[in-house]
C-alpha cells in the first residue's frame, strides 16, 4: 500500500476498462487522480464508447478509496481543450507526477470508411502526443510518463502472412499509431532522461475490455464466420498467447502501471514492457 502516496496521476480513457482499473489501483496505492474521457461515441468506431455515467463511476470509486479526483469530459484529439482542463485540474490538486496516456479506439472492419484510419490514428497516437505534451510543463524530476501501446502494434503492418494485421482502414490506423508509440516513447525517454523524467510504454495482448468484447473484434478473430459471437471468438483468442489464456485482465496492466508510477521504477525508462502472456514470443517481436 501507499506505493504512490502523495502523487497526482493523469489518466486518459479513464471512464472504464483499463483506464478505470488504473485509476482505482493507483488510488488504492495513495494517488490522487485526474480522470479524462471523451464520453461520446465516434461514428467510424462500431462498438459504443464510455459514457459520462461511466466517468462519474470512476470518480466515485476513486473517492471510495479515500483519494481526491478531478474528472472531465475531454477529447484527447483537441489539445487546446485538453490543456485547459489539465491546467485547471493541476491547479485544483496542486501538482502532477504521472501521466498515463491510455485513451484508445479500434474501429476494425473492412467496411469501415477511410475516416476510420483518421479517427484511430488521431485518438491512438495524436491523442497520446497531445496528452503528454500538455502535461510536460507540469512535470518535474521523478515524474513518470506511461503510454498504452499494443502487442498487435508491434507486428509488421501486413501481419505475419502478408495480410493486414488488423482489418480495414481503422485497423491500419490503429496498427500505425501503436507502432509509432515505440519510437516516440524511446526518443522522449532520451530527451527527458537528463531531467530525471521517465518514459515507458506498456504493450498489452488481448485485454478483457469493451474493445475486445465487441463484434468487430469477434470478426477479426473469426473471419470464417459471418456473425461470430463472443463464444466463437473465445475459441481463437488463446491462439495469440504462448500461455493458455484468451486474454489478460485490466488489473494485470494496472499492476505494471502502478510499478512504473512508483519510485520503485525510478531508474526504469525507455522500456517497451509487454504484458502479453507470451504473445510477443509467438508473434516474433
Amino acid at each position: 500500500m501507499n506505493r504512490v502516496a502523495g502523487k497526482v496521476v493523469l489518466i486518459t480513457g479513464a471512464a472504464r476498462g483499463q483506464g478505470r482499473s488504473h485509476a482505482v489501483h493507483l488510488a488504492d496505492e495513495g494517488a490522487d487522480i485526474i480522470a479524462f474521457d471523451l464520453c461520446e461515441d465516434i461514428a467510424s468506431n462500431e462498438y459504443p464508447l464510455a459514457t459520462e455515467a461511466d466517468l462519474e463511476e470512476t470518480g466515485r470509486l476513486v473517492e471510495k478509496a479515500g483519494r481526491r479526483v478531478v474528472t472531465a469530459k475531454v477529447d484527447v484529439r483537441d489539445r487546446a481543450a485538453l490543456k485547459r482542463e489539465l491546467d485547471a485540474a493541476v491547479a485544483t490538486l496542486g501538482r502532477l507526477d504521472v501521466v498515463v496516456a491510455n485513451a484508445g479506439i479500434a474501429p476494425l472492419g473492412n467496411d469501415v470508411p477511410v475516416q476510420g484510419f483518421v479517427d484511430a490514428f488521431d485518438v491512438d497516437f495524436v491523442g497520446v502526443i497531445n496528452t503528454i505534451h500538455s502535461a510536460l510543463p507540469h512535470l518535474d524530476a521523478g515524474a513518470s510518463i506511461i503510454a498504452t501501446g499494443s502487442v498487435a502494434g508491434l507486428v509488421p503492418q501486413t501481419g505475419l502472412n502478408g495480410q493486414q494485421a488488423l482489418q480495414g482502414p481503422g485497423g491500419d490506423g490503429y496498427g500505425l499509431a501503436k507502432k509509432m508509440l515505440w519510437t516516440y516513447t524511446t526518443s522522449l525517454a532520451l530527451t527527458l532522461g537528463p531531467k530525471s523524467i521517465r518514459v515507458n510504454a506498456i504493450h498489452p495482448t488481448n485485454c478483457n475490455t469493451d474493445m475486445l468484447q465487441s463484434p468487430p473484434m469477434f470478426r477479426t478473430f473469426r473471419p470464417d464466420l459471418e456473425n461470430p459471437t463472443a463464444e466463437d471468438a473465445k475459441v481463437t483468442f488463446p491462439f495469440m498467447q504462448a500461455m493458455p489464456t484468451p486474454w489478460v485482465e485490466p488489473e494485470d496492466i494496472s499492476h505494471a502501471v502502478v510499478f512504473l508510477s512508483s519510485d520503485e521504477s525510478r531508474f526504469v525508462t525507455g522500456q517497451q514492457l509487454r504484458v502479453d502472456a507470451g504473445a510477443g514470443l509467438k508473434l516474433g517481436v
